[in-house]
């Protein structure tokens, strides 16, 4: 059916207005809005809303539009940059060892987790999953990239990987149910993180050394936004989108010069364009975030950021069909399976490190729920906090596309 609005700038005014909706219903403080948005996240929200006015109301669809083109193209690989370009290596050490082990093994445990849960759930429940192995390996990618860094991430994972609208609505759901329910959990335990710190043995004296420490490190490259600096964030951002996909035609086809033999060994995403020109922009961030360039933070590099992100993740919102979503419920099983091998390691390494629940909870949201709900956790212990769970959350962009690809192959392995 001809959607009633398919002007690309009517488009666009659309789901703006959605976003615009959300974030503001999202942060008010009536008591409704609060309750509502305690049950359902606004990033399923970002999704949802855009896909209902695709279906049922059939106001929009995604077929025919430039929009996700544009946003894939050329809006995510700027918020990766940005998104990149604020962490601070030195600030992510002075956190303690333990808050970097912890982040580190949330990030191993959705690594293994992916694989070893595919391989349960199809060796216990063969037919329970109606997707092919093929199928299934591409789609559980994309939560792979979100579990590990965040939306971006997975979007990327979405293209390389060539996972299809519908089973990736599928994969959404299950990225964004399960995360939240574990996400509850987190948030419960902040209310009990002393006994959980007794029974852990943790030393929980580090944190308030950490609340100073983060607090004045905020303060000293916060600045109120100016024109010049505006210019600066997008010259830095949509500059690194011009050197990616610079080097993206140059890479891509010396790599397909080599076509056979990276088939042979399954390396075919080398030979994609749009795989250069995530790793790239992710590696330029990476490496700008070295130079006096990681201060326009504060400013509000990754603000922009976070904005590119949720217009692409409204864009993706309106390719979907949800009338076909819940075909494929099986992939609940392997989700929760996934979400509880990355809980048992979390606990095992904490337990054995006495590392305090703190750095637990922010470590494992930082990989699962990224830079949207990592500060939420964190200020759940202390509103001083919440900068620590942007910090590792950034941490958690510039390696997810990375762990995710390597989840994805080692699910390859399982699923093939």
């Amino acid at each position: 059916m001809e959607p009633i609005f398919t002007n690309d700038a009517v488009v666009l005014g659309l789901l703006l207005v959605v976003l615009a909706a959300v974030f503001y219903t999202s942060s008010s403080k009536k008591p409704g809005w609060q309750k509502f948005y305690r049950f359902v996240p606004p990033l399923l929200l970002c999704y949802f809303l855009p896909a209902l006015l695709h279906w049922p109301l059939g106001l929009i669809s995604g077929e025919g539009s430039r929009l996700y083109f544009v946003a894939s193209r050329y809006l995510l690989p700027a918020s990766l940059v940005l998104l990149c370009l604020s962490i601070d290596f030195q600030g992510i050490i002075n956190l303690g060892w333990r808050a970097l082990v912890m982040f580190f093994s949330a990030t191993l445990g959705i690594i293994i987790g992916g694989p070893l849960a595919l391989l349960l759930i199809n060796g216990l429940f063969p037919d329970l999953i109606p997707a092919s192995p093929d199928e299934l390996w591409r789609g559980l990618s994309t939560v792979a990239g979100s579990w590990i860094g965040g939306g971006a991430n997975q979007t990327a994972m979405k293209e390389i990987f060539e996972v299809g609208d519908d089973l990736f609505a599928t994969m959404i759901i299950v990225d964004v149910v399960v995360a939240n329910i574990w996400m509850g959990f987190l948030l419960y335990g902040a209310n009990i993180s002393d006994q959980v710190d007794s029974w852990l043995k943790a030393d929980s004296s580090a944190i308030e050394d950490l609340k100073k420490k983060v607090a004045d490190y905020r303060a000293s490259i916060l600045e109120m936004p100016t024109t010049t600096s505006t210019f600066m964030i997008l010259g830095v951002a949509f500059g690194g989108v011009a050197l990616a996909h610079w080097g993206t035609d140059i890479i891509t086809p010396l790599m397909e010069k080599k076509a056979e033999a990276l088939s042979a060994m399954r390396l075919d995403s080398l030979m994609s364009k749009f795989f250069w020109l995530i790793v790239i922009s992710t590696t330029l961030g990476l490496a700008l975030s070295f130079t006096r360039f990681r201060k326009l933070e504060g400013q509000g590099a990754s603000r922009f950021g976070s904005v590119f992100i949720y217009i692409l993740v409204a864009t993706i919102g309106m390719k979907m069909n949800l009338g076909e979503v819940w075909a494929n419920l099986g992939l609940f099983a392997v989700g929760i399976t996934w979400m509880l091998v990355h809980v048992l390691i979390l606990i095992a390494v904490a337990k054995m490190i006495k590392a305090p629940f703190f750095f637990v909870a922010v470590g494992s949201q930082a990989n699962v729920g990224g830079a949207a709900s990592a500060p939420i956790v964190a200020s759940a212990f202390s509103t001083s906090l919440a900068p620590v769970g942007v910090l590792m959350a950034v941490l958690g962009y510039a390696l997810g596309t990375y762990g995710a690809i390597i989840c994805a192959f080692m699910m390859q392995g399982v699923s093939m």
